[in-house]
Parts: C-alpha cells; sequence; structure tokens
C-alpha cells in the first residue's frame, strides 16, 4: 500500500525572510509618504532662538546717483556702496564711456542723465543740451549723441530740464527716439508742470518720477539723513519710493550708513526699473 505524501511545511526559515522582507518595505514606505504628505508638510523647523529674524518688507526704495562722468573716483564710491544702487551719467563729459563700462561691469543698472533746457538759460553749460528752439532734425540729433555717448544704458533721466519737460512737443520727440531704442525714461521731476511722464506713457515707455532729492540741501549730513527718512517714510505709505543723489561727498557717507540698516527697517533697495510702469 503507497504511503501518503505529507503536505509541505510551511514556516520555513526562507518564508519568514521573506515576511520580514516585506514587512520592512511596507513600513518604509509608509514612513516616506508620512514624510511627503503627513501633518509635518510644510511647517518649517522650530527657532533655536540664534537665527536672524527677517524682517517683513514694508517697503521698496530705488535710488539712483546723477551726474557721474566727470571722474572715476566718484564713480568707484557709488559702486562700492552696500546696494543696488543705479547710476546715471552726463554724456560727452570727460570719463563718460570709462564710467558706462565700469557699471556694466558690476552689473549696475545705467542711465544716460541727459541735459535739458531749464528755465534759467546761464545755467546751460552742458554741450548737446536739448532745447525748444532746436529744428527737429536737430533736436533728435542731439538725443542720438547724447544715448551713444553713454553705451549699455537701460534708460533715461533728465539732467535739469525745467523748462524742456513742460513742451508737450519736444517731449515727443524724446520719447519716439527712446521707444525706437527700448529705453525707460526716469522724470527727474525739477519741474512740477513736466508732461514728460505722460509724454512717455502715451509712447509705451515704462516711466516714474522723482520722489525725493537726496541732497538738493546740499552737502548737509543732517539734510541728507531726513531726505533718506522721507524716502522710507514715503516707501512704507505708497509701497515703493525714487531718491535720486549727486555723488557728494556727504551724501554717499551717509547712504553707506544707511543701506546696510535699510532692511532691518523693512526697506529693500532695488534697481530703478523695478519701480517703474
Amino acid at each position: 500500500m503507497a504511503q501518503k505524501k505529507l503536505p509541505a511545511r510551511r514556516g520555513g526559515k526562507g518564508d519568514r525572510y521573506t515576511r520580514v522582507v516585506t514587512w520592512s518595505i511596507v513600513v518604509l514606505l509608509i514612513g516616506l509618504a508620512v514624510l511627503l504628505w503627513g501633518p509635518w508638510k510644510g511647517k518649517r523647523a522650530p527657532k533655536t532662538g540664534q537665527e536672524p529674524r527677517q524682517p517683513r518688507i514694508a517697503g521698496v526704495v530705488a535710488i539712483v546717483i546723477d551726474d557721474l562722468g566727470e571722474d572715476l573716483a566718484s564713480a568707484h564710491e557709488v559702486l562700492d556702496l552696500p546696494g543696488r544702487v543705479s547710476l546715471s551719467v552726463i554724456p560727452r563729459r570727460p570719463q563718460s564711456r570709462k564710467v558706462a563700462e565700469l557699471a556694466r561691469k558690476e552689473g549696475r543698472e545705467l542711465l544716460v542723465h541727459v541735459p535739458m533746457e531749464p528755465k534759467d538759460r546761464s545755467k546751460m553749460r552742458t554741450p548737446n543740451t536739448l532745447r525748444a528752439d532746436m529744428t527737429p532734425m536737430e533736436f533728435i540729433q542731439a538725443v542720438n549723441d547724447n544715448l551713444d555717448a553713454v553705451p549699455g544704458a537701460a534708460g533715461v533721466n533728465n539732467h535739469e530740464g525745467s523748462a524742456l519737460t513742460e513742451n508737450r512737443e519736444a517731449m515727443n520727440f524724446l520719447m519716439s527716439e527712446l521707444k525706437a531704442r527700448n529705453l525707460f525714461f526716469l522724470d527727474s521731476f525739477t519741474n512740477p508742470k513736466s508732461v514728460a511722464a505722460d509724454a512717455a506713457r502715451a509712447f509705451g515707455i515704462r516711466t516714474s518720477k522723482r520722489d525725493v532729492f537726496l541732497d538738493n540741501a546740499g552737502d548737509d549730513p543732517a539734510a541728507i539723513r531726513k531726505q533718506l527718512q522721507e524716502l522710507a517714510r514715503i516707501a512704507r505709505k505708497s509701497g515703493h519710493a525714487i531718491g535720486i543723489g549727486h555723488p557728494h561727498a556727504a551724501t554717499l557717507a551717509e547712504l553707506r550708513k544707511w543701506l546696510p540698516k535699510a532692511a532691518e527697517q523693512g526697506i529693500e533697495v532695488v534697481p530703478v526699473s523695478h519701480l517703474l510702469k
């Protein structure tokens, strides 16, 4: 009589090993799922008390330093400022092209500080100043000569121009040339009757107006500090503000102190093109 075969024995060492591996993989996958999609996703690690607290941005400012191009020393001082300060170069000055080259190498935003006719014509000493009494051809030639003298610029702001910026026809001629070169326009706003920004908008050019002159009161440190406070106040109130200064010793000294502290006050400093519409 043939003997019956006994059923295969289960639960051997191989099976136990397989179960251990399988459950290990399951536990691992569950752990990964909890990490990726569980209740801790997106939560920050608790602060240790030693990490610096990042202030909330309360306002954004842009600062432009005008009247560069006379020498290299002042340009180097501006480029050494601790912040993304924009540089504006008067064309056809002794070092205009060299300053423009330095700004480009440093990755700083560059403007052409185009000279324009002031109310007081006795102050009109800059070569190639744009004037209302020019013929259209003379005017357009002067605009392009000024722009060509500061290569690599992203935009333009006016040097003086209290008379010319209220002349709509002259501003239309200017904006037609800026539009052709894809340049922005910042109105230094030397005349409250200026139509320059309105003309720029009509041509689809990104533009804005200066809010604060940092050093119109001269080389007075206390006055400059007051103007920087005003710049920050406007930025907090409206969200942004544009300040224009000059490479005076006191202006640069006050900026060296103010710029590193701006972030602590919730003020972010950006190139001026960031605040144009």
